[in-house]
């Protein structure tokens, strides 16, 4: 208490030193004048006594110094006047203020929102209790991860000891039913107990109970708290009413707390259910996610897991022989490598600006410095260390780090929203709650102290090192080749290198969204409508039946005025392959499981490849001739051909699929296929790349309910959905026409990603450039002040202006050649590291690097051109009177 109560009274001092002074000032006038009339009285004279009391009190303002340092409040009391006297400089001088804050704030407001991203994404713990605890467990081929087949979940849970838990979930489309017609929403289907176990909270109603997990008692829903306000209007009285789903009874039973939930795409949770015929071994459609006992470890887990998927094994060798289990922590499982690499080079980049930023501020309290050499010797002539000097300079600069990480901080939060409002959905994972929380202010409080020190240290430390006897003596007239200036030349330079760095960056980014944009995609993407039918496998249930809807569909779009080719397929160009199927070549099966190949998986009907503009390299399209109870007959892409038919025919080989039933979540007995077509490499997987292996196969020989349609019309597709949803309800009342977009649409978001990283890496980038331009406009503007005697001079002796001129530019641009050339080693460490990320871009990749050159001598030229031209101007006779 005592130590409080004293750090108190010092802290209250520090705000009551006017009465704090004149107290002590009475008190020593007291003390003296008692001590005068006792000298008095000794027998000295008025002077002599007034003299001998002063002697024996030290001296009236030491003895008040002496005090004050006692009560340990002169150092904090000379900070102060350090921070207000830095005010004061600020105000005095608004151009240069508004400079550097402005320089400060986007260098620190830049940092603040990019490592906002990357907190809540690959740094705060997810928001779930005891995140340490939760876990995915995948099954595991050949060293790759995989989904998991209900037999192999049930089994795990049974035989595992390591969890408190275990719980399987999948996705599902869901026609909820309206008051005009269905709309399709995202639901995940989840075994009872998995909120619990994930820790997660209801607003209202409960989680499902154990028996839902049963077969005719899973008609129950919890909604997001999302889907409930929008679609239901936040109705209090929702629980226990019933809504139609896939035009069955659903009966509400809870709503999910806001937050995490309504950051996915999934609107409600339904029980998952397992069907006799689903529990099997050697269909995987589950994800599965467990909780870990109390001191259970990773390595524990796996150990466990792999005495029971060993046990699987044995008694299952058909499906399981080969195959194990992986048990992970939850964290960022569903989210891309390249987004988690973009992200920590994003917050490079920011960080290289900050770099930038200081380098700039640095080089005008340099300049500032230099005009201020006369004050700092007056200031040590009259007493002032030069740890004084240091402390007050330094002091100015953290003034001035801290307005700037101010400013910061709101252009943080404005570019975290534009952000936000411009990133692709769902580039994040939901989990992350991307904001300006107490770990991202405290990093930026952090960045603006180092910042402070970083660009403060240089100006403090020149200026307390000056030799007083020079400066008072020198005038005002200097030149740019002093040594004093050759610090800030160096920090220009150091600018240029570190933006030829992130100009690559920038550089590949754009190159890489160029190469994206003019890619040969493999088909036609112009004239092109499609769209996605959720059909319920209730509705639909045999071959027959599914065949008959599908032609009696395309017959009427056909049909419709303007449809030169339409065709159903269970994937398109661009989107995948709803499947991925393992699959034998006849004449090299294995009876190893674990060791079939596997190849995406697309039922197509005979028009698919004219309505795509695919070409068929080698063999033949499919034909209405190919019908069930026919020859089976497949397609397969070059990559296939390529990686399986190495040095033979492709066309006289055959292919083994286990055969897809429709509405059974279970394979089928091996199917035969011949090949009888190759056709050219589609992209499949997306824009990058020509994608992966595929086999297509007839759709009325494998038919599926559930399956997307493509027109091709000879005016715009977008006047067809009218007619064709009118079509569509024609045939199917219950049925909604999902995901109706154009493929030049489908193109366009594929893309949005790369034009998303091309903005962010180029925008930092175009900052990083403004920065340095206005470095090397600030040394040379300073340059041109400080030599306007010199220029005068010159030009006197008969200089021209086109000489002057000269004579300014060659000393700028030499300033931005040494930094371009510095820069290519970081240019170049740049390529190898984001060469992967981007898409056809090389390590040295001349097109942006020559770019970059370009770009940067351009804008040293302009920033230099303008005190160059300033200084052609001079007149002589006013230069040479110029001090």
């Amino acid at each position: 208490m005592k130590l409080l109560g004293s750090a108190w009274l010092r802290v209250r001092n520090l705000f009551r030193t006017e009465k704090i002074d004149r107290e002590l000032q009475d008190e020593l006038a007291g003390h003296l004048e008692m001590q005068i009339e006792d000298n008095m009285r000794s027998g000295m004279s008025p002077a002599e006594a007034r003299r001998q009391a002063l002697l024996k009190l030290g001296g009236l303002e030491q003895t008040k110094e002496t005090v004050r340092d006692t009560q340990n409040t002169r150092f904090l009391g000379r900070l102060l006047q350090d921070i207000r006297f830095g005010f004061r400089l600020l105000r005095k001088n608004p151009g240069f203020a508004s400079v550097a804050i402005l320089a400060l704030a986007l260098g620190i407001g830049a940092n603040s929102a990019i490592y906002s991203i990357v907190y809540a994404t690959l740094l705060a713990p997810i928001p779930y209790p005891h995140p340490e605890q939760l876990v995915m467990v995948w099954s595991s081929v050949q060293g790759n991860r995989n989904v998991v087949a209900a037999g192999d979940y049930l089994d795990w849970k049974r035989g595992s000891n390591v969890f408190q838990s275990l719980g399987a979930w999948t996705g599902e489309s869901l026609n909820l039913g309206t008051a005009s017609r269905p709309e399709r929403v995202q639901a995940t289907m989840v075994t009872p107990g998995f909120s619990s176990m994930m820790g997660d909270t209801l607003l209202m109603g409960r989680d499902f109970l154990p028996e839902e997990g049963e077969v005719g008692k899973d008609h129950v829903a919890i909604l997001t708290y999302r889907l409930w306000m929008d679609r239901f209007e936040g109705d209090p009285k929702i629980l226990g009413r019933t809504v139609q789903m896939n035009g069955e009874p659903y009966t509400i039973v809870g709503i999910n707390s806001p937050g995490v939930s309504d950051r996915g795409r999934d609107k409600l949770s339904v029980p998952l259910a397992f069907k006799a015929e689903q529990i099997n071994h050697d269909f995987h459609w589950l994800l599965v996610m467990g909780r870990l006992k109390p001191g259970v470890t990773i390595a524990q887990a796996n150990a466990n897991m792999d005495a029971v998927t060993k046990h699987i094994a044995e008694v299952y060798p058909k499906s399981n022989k080969g195959w194990g289990a992986s048990v992970e922590l939850l964290k960022n499982d569903f989210l891309d490598r390249d987004v988690i690499r973009a992200l920590w080079l994003l917050l490079g980049a920011v960080c290289f600006v900050l770099l930038i930023a200081c380098a700039n501020v640095a080089n005008l309290l340099l300049a500032r410095a230099t005009t201020r050499r006369k004050e700092v010797a007056v200031r040590s002539s009259l007493g002032a260390s030069r740890g004084q000097v240091f402390r007050q300079f330094l002091v100015e600069s953290l003034v001035l780090a801290s307005i700037g990480g101010i400013a910061g901080i709101a252009l943080a939060w404005v570019l975290l929203k534009v952000i936000i409002a411009t990133m692709p959905p769902f580039t994040l994972p939901y989990e992350a709650d991307v904001r300006l929380n107490g770990p991202v202010l405290f990093f930026t409080l952090t960045a603006t102290a180092l910042a402070g020190l970083l660009f403060g240290c240089a100006p403090a430390w020149q200026s307390s090192r000056l030799n007083l006897i020079d400066v008072l003596k020198e005038g005002s007239q200097s030149t740019l080749g002093t040594g004093r200036h050759g610090l800030r030349r160096i920090l220009v330079v150091a600018e240029f290198a570190l933006a030829v760095t992130l100009l690559t960056g920038g550089g590949l980014a754009l190159h890489s969204l160029w190469n994206v944009e003019h890619v040969d995609l493999g088909f036609r993407t112009d004239h092109l409508l499609t769209f996605v039918l959720p059909v319920p496998e209730k509705q639909l249930t045999g071959s027959e039946q599914i065949n008959a809807f599908y032609r009696q569909l395309l017959d009427r779009i056909a049909a419709l005025p303007g449809v030169s080719a339409a065709s159903v397929s269970t994937g398109m160009p661009l989107r995948g392959t709803n499947f991925g199927m393992p699959f034998q070549i006849v004449g090299k099966t294995t009876d190893d499981p674990s060791k079939r190949p596997g190849a995406g998986f697309n039922m197509v009907t005979p028009e698919f490849f004219k309505t795509f503009g695919i070409h068929v390299d080698q063999g033949r399209y499919f034909t209405d001739q190919d019908l069930a109870g026919g020859l089976r007959v497949a397609v397969v892409n070059q990559v296939f051909a390529k990686r399986y038919f190495a040095g033979v025919d492709p066309l006289k080989q055959r292919i083994l699929v286990e055969q897809l039933i429709p509405g059974v979540t279970k394979l089928g007995p091996p199917v035969e296929w011949q090949v009888v077509g190759v056709y050219d490499n589609v992209h499949n997987g997306g824009p990058k790349g020509e994608g992966f292996p595929e086999i297509d196969v007839p759709f009325w020989q494998s038919p599926w309910p559930d399956a997307g349609v493509a027109v091709r019309a000879s005016v715009d597709p977008a006047y067809l959905s009218k007619s064709i949803s009118d079509i569509v309800l024609s045939m199917n009342p219950d049925l909604p026409l999902a995901e109706v977009k154009t493929m030049d649409q489908i193109k366009d978001e594929s893309m949005a990603g790369d034009r998303f990283a091309a903005l962010l890496f180029g925008g930092f980038a175009g900052v990083a450039l403004l920065l340095a331009a206005l470095g090397i406009y600030g040394v040379m503007s300073f340059a041109v002040a400080q030599r306007t005697h010199e220029i005068g001079l010159r030009m006197a002796l008969g200089a021209g202006q086109g000489r002057v001129l000269a004579l300014i530019l060659k000393e700028g641009v030499a300033l931005a050649f040494t930094g371009l050339a510095l820069g290519l080693g970081g240019a170049y460490l740049v390529g190898r590291t984001m060469h992967s990320l981007f898409y056809d871009v090389a390590v040295v990749d001349f097109t942006a690097f020559s770019a970059v050159a370009a770009i940067l001598l351009a804008s040293a030229l302009l920033a230099c051109y303008i005190p160059a031209r300033r200084a052609a101007r001079v007149d002589p006779l006013v230069a040479l009177r110029y001090e």
